[in-house]
């Protein structure tokens, strides 16, 4: 394949990336308006390996940006494909807000289903059908945001800047290390290696600040303690804080790359 082609995949594969994990934030939506929480979040696993399937094999195609970049000197090509992906992350968060309606209606009736069916192999073998996948336009909801419902102020400021913060990060982790590897070519493998030391610490940060107040809200809203509008404000505020978050990405990217660049010279 051609290096533009190896673009296209690896922008779309991105797109599909964050389009997932944008639904994610929208399960615990399903799961109160289906009082299934638990199914929801099993049937969820399906698109989390689509996702991580797709990020194996973003991997290795953006390493041939990489290795391009060190055969030619030319860091400033290898930059322009990384901030396309990165707009692509952009893309994706953007077009998962706007299908969220749609996601949250046929993930409800799939919940439905998963607990009349007993498995999902069974569901997926009942439901992937030509017909009913035809029949999957007709479940499009258009987006609808209602500003005079919409309230940031229900939400922890430290919260959002939270989610702002860790999206950022997970957004160009993988990027800024690959091209950290070639400014200091002689330190590429402990480079490229530290990306996994990067997305640990912002997985870790949304594990343990951020989730949990997005589960207690969610039980509460279960156990009729506060409404649905309530998780459904904090779910939108979080996608909104995942879309600039990949914005941001494209202002931390070099500098980023930088700081994992001198990290690895000074720990050598």
């Amino acid at each position: 394949m051609t290096m533009f082609q190896d673009l296209i995949i690896v922008s779309s594969l991105t797109i599909i990336i964050h389009m997932i994990d944008t639904f994610s934030y929208s399960v615990r939506l399903a799961g109160v308006r289906t009082r299934r929480l638990a199914l929801a979040l099993s049937l969820f696993n399906i698109l989390v390996l689509i996702s991580r399937t797709s990020n194996m094999v973003q991997g290795p195609l953006a390493g041939g940006f990489v290795d391009y970049g060190a055969q030619t000197g030319d860091l400033g090509w290898v930059e322009t494909r990384f901030r396309l992906i990165i707009l692509s992350a952009t893309i994706g968060s953007f077009l998962g807000a706007l299908l969220i309606p749609t996601f949250i209606r046929i993930f409800s009736k799939a919940i439905v289903k998963l607990e009349l069916y007993g498995s999902i192999p069974h569901l997926l073998r009942r439901t992937l059908t030509i017909g009913k996948i035809r029949r999957l336009g007709k479940e499009f909801s258009p987006p609808r945001v209602n500003i005079h419902r919409f309230r940031i102020a229900g939400v922890p400021k430290r919260l959002i800047i939270l989610q702002i913060a860790i999206t950022a990060i997970y957004t160009v982790g993988v990027l800024a290390a690959m091209f950290a590897s070639l400014l200091v070519p002689e330190h590429a493998t402990r480079a490229v290696m530290s990306s996994g030391i990067i997305n640990g610490i912002a997985t870790i940060l949304f594990t343990v600040f951020v989730d949990p107040q997005v589960a207690l809200l969610t039980d509460e809203v279960i156990h009729d303690k506060k409404s649905y509008l309530n998780i459904s404000n904090m779910v939108g505020v979080l996608i909104m804080g995942k879309i600039v978050g990949t914005l941001i990405g494209q202002l931390i990217f070099i500098p980023s790359a930088k700081i994992i660049a001198y990290f690895t010279i000074f720990i050598s």
